[in-house]
């Protein structure tokens, strides 16, 4: 039996690990939780909390689902404890790939991140409506930045249980999933949403009716995602295309790609660690 120890058991992501890992025989799950909130929801459920310095000395797998700020000051403090061979697991690549690990080379680093329910699927009734992936099948990625290949392994058949129901798990590097995350996703297409929700606001308070800014602002880009990313057959028209090619003047800057570069991507994973 493999015994993993989940450090912020009671938080959000923390409970839907230990959730899902309870429920398999071959674990044996160490809950590992400070806050009082947290304890309370671990209490509810009947777990017990182990504390830090135990969990970390006994586990074969220690996983941090805390906050990114927290991970380096808590890695240094149990990774001295951790058993040789054992394996630390983060669930975000920013504190790795900005250097808050410690140098141990008898453990093995393994980072997995959900890539969530995708936009277009064929889930139906209640997990139609799970975005973060706790029902609906989701994909993930996955990198070993230490480690053999048996961790690799171990590491993911770890990360399915953890973010179950998954579809495919894509090894890449800690420098790719950090490109994946924050630069792709946080920094540029999140980014890009929240300014299409002030756009919609803006309409709104133009005078158009917030239902129909909405309704309008959703079917539309729902073509927008058949056309770029689905295949459905469809194109833009002439005049869209002239409409687009403008906004794209006006919205962004000729180097916006620079976001990609690896000194960006490592300046973006050192503020969310906070050591920007």
């Amino acid at each position: 039996m493999t015994k993993i120890a989940v450090f912020g058991a009671g938080g959000k992501m923390g409970l839907r690990a230990v959730d899902k890992l309870i429920a398999q025989p071959e674990y044996d799950v160490l809950c590992v939780e400070v806050g009082e909130r947290g304890m309370a929801r671990l209490h509810e459920r009947g777990l017990t909390v182990t504390p830090s310095t135990q969990a970390a000395s006994q586990a074969d797998v220690l996983v941090l689902a805390v906050p990114d700020a927290l991970i380096g000051a808590i890695a240094r403090e149990v990774v001295p404890s951790m058993k040789a061979g054992a394996m630390l697991m983060l669930l975000d690549p920013a504190a790795a790939h900005a250097g808050e690990l410690p140098l141990r080379a008898d453990i093995a680093y393994f980072i997995a991140h959900p890539c969530h329910p995708p936009l277009i699927n064929d889930e139906v009734g209640e997990a139609r409506r799970d975005f973060f992936g706790t029902i609906a099948k989701q994909h993930m990625v996955c990198a070993l930045m230490q480690g053999s290949d048996a961790d690799y392994v171990a590491g993911e058949a770890a990360s399915r249980l953890i973010f179950a129901p998954v579809m495919n798990a894509y090894r890449v590097t800690v420098e790719q999933m950090a490109i994946l995350e924050p630069a792709l996703v946080e920094t540029t297409l999140i980014a890009c949403l929240v300014m299409m929700k002030e756009a919609i606001d803006e309409a709104v308070k133009r005078g158009v009716p917030a239902e129909a800014a909405h309704e309008f602002a959703m079917g539309h880009i729902n073509v927008a995602v058949g056309v770029l990313f689905a295949n459905s057959g469809g194109v833009f028209s002439d005049g869209a295309l002239v409409a687009i090619e403008r906004g794209k003047q006006m919205l962004f800057k000729d180097d916006w790609k620079r976001i990609f570069t690896a000194e960006s991507v490592m300046a973006q994973v050192k503020e969310i660690v906070g050591k920007g």
